[in-house]
């Protein structure tokens, strides 16, 4: 049998001077034995994925609500791409796969329902309250909210998987959670971020595409674009333009891939990286896109900001979402006897804002419009 200590062994061995090893590990805040045959970041990593947060990724929306049809992203299969794409990089890199899959699996385990619009709502909220950030609220489900073990709340991540929810940066995240510092998570931290970029750039038009809301012809001006038909150009010869165009969308994911592995071998040598310690040293972000292709990213994100983002059609669908948060939010406000009990309990000690926050985070798309209609519509079950 292959124990704990024989894979540990061959990450010492195998893995990049500059990959984070388990048995290099931070540890946990809780104390516990080893397992027999699973490193520190292979058990975080199972741990995420039997959450009951990670659960409910499955009907929390992406960009398009759960409702609009059953092909479109949601939050978990969004989860699952990134990991897969991040899993490609890091194994490319020589760095850790399993902390790189364990924070992929867990870096949106703290969004709300009905996407960044339910997130918008509670932020505004719980602005006189503490605020609300789901890289902080991450964080906070995986530290205390999750109540799977007797002997402590939270599931007792290592050091590092935390830090890689906490740390999280994308144009979407700026997260400041208290008790990490501000230097650059390890490189596996650093690989889930981009890839978390390259996941939406690609499924967000793939989605929009399949909506109807963009054609073929209002991507062929995106230089990205061009490139990716450039490169792919005898494998697209035989489709039809609609195929052609829907292969380009995800044929993306390789050009950045490609082009991110490059410029990340030698950001890392021209800056001389040894150690896990010399990347948190290093000040910046050391994982990133080429210059070149940077560019045509941000010219490609700022198409989907301005053509589907903030398309009427999904404006529409993301004021109604807003809508319904609030008005939970100050229902429960207004009388907190309405609160489950379990989550009652808890404002004595949390403070009522922060428990009713956790109660609407936590729920899925369905779950929050069930309980708008228990909570306003007199003929409504309770």
């Amino acid at each position: 049998m292959l124990t704990r200590r024989d894979v540990e062994a061959r990450e010492l061995r195998e893995l990049s001077p500059y990959a984070a090893k388990a048995r290099e590990s931070r540890g946990r805040v809780h104390p516990e034995p080893e397992h027999e045959y699973r490193t520190p970041y292979q058990r975080d990593r199972d741990r995420v994925v039997h959450s009951t947060a990670f659960r409910r990724l499955e009907y929390k929306t992406q960009v398009f609500l759960t409702h609009e049809g059953d092909f479109f992203r949601t939050r978990l299969t969004h989860t699952m791409e990134v990991a897969q794409i991040a899993r490609t990089l890091a194994r490319a890199l020589n760095l850790n796969e399993d902390l790189t899959e364990a924070v992929a699996l867990a870096h949106d385990l703290g969004h709300t329902p009905f996407g960044h619009s339910g997130e918008e709502a509670l932020r505004e909220l719980m602005a006189d309250h503490g605020g609300f950030e789901h890289n902080r609220h991450g964080v906070r489900i995986i530290d205390y909210l999750e109540h799977p073990y007797p002997q402590f709340r939270g599931l007792n991540l290592t050091y590092e998987v935390r830090e890689g929810i906490a740390k999280h940066a994308t144009q979407y995240d700026h997260p400041a959670v208290e008790g990490f510092d501000d230097t650059p998570p390890p490189l596996e931290g650093q690989v889930v971020e981009i890839a978390d970029s390259i996941a939406y750039n690609s499924h967000d038009l793939d989605d929009a595409l399949a909506m109807g809301i963009i054609s073929a012809g209002d991507l062929e001006d995106l230089v990205i674009f061009q490139q990716a038909a450039a490169d792919f150009e005898k494998s697209l010869a035989d489709l039809s333009t609609d195929q052609r165009i829907r292969r380009i969308a995800k044929l993306l994911i390789d050009v950045m891939v490609s082009d991110l592995i490059g410029a990340t071998e030698r950001e890392i040598a021209g800056a001389g990286v040894e150690s896990v310690g010399d990347v948190r040293a290093a000040g910046r972000r050391l994982v990133h896109l080429s210059e070149d292709l940077e560019a045509k990213a941000r010219e490609l994100e700022a198409f989907l900001m301005d053509r589907v983002y903030r398309h009427y059609r999904v404006v529409r669908m993301t004021t109604k979402a807003k809508r319904f948060v609030v008005r939970i939010f100050e229902a429960l406000r207004a009388n907190p006897d309405q609160l489950r009990p379990d989550y009652r309990r808890r404002a004595d000690t949390d403070g009522l804002e922060r428990v009713i926050a956790d109660y609407i985070a936590g729920m899925t798309d369905r779950f929050a419009q069930n309980e708008y209609r228990r909570l306003y519509e007199p003929f409504e079950q309770m």
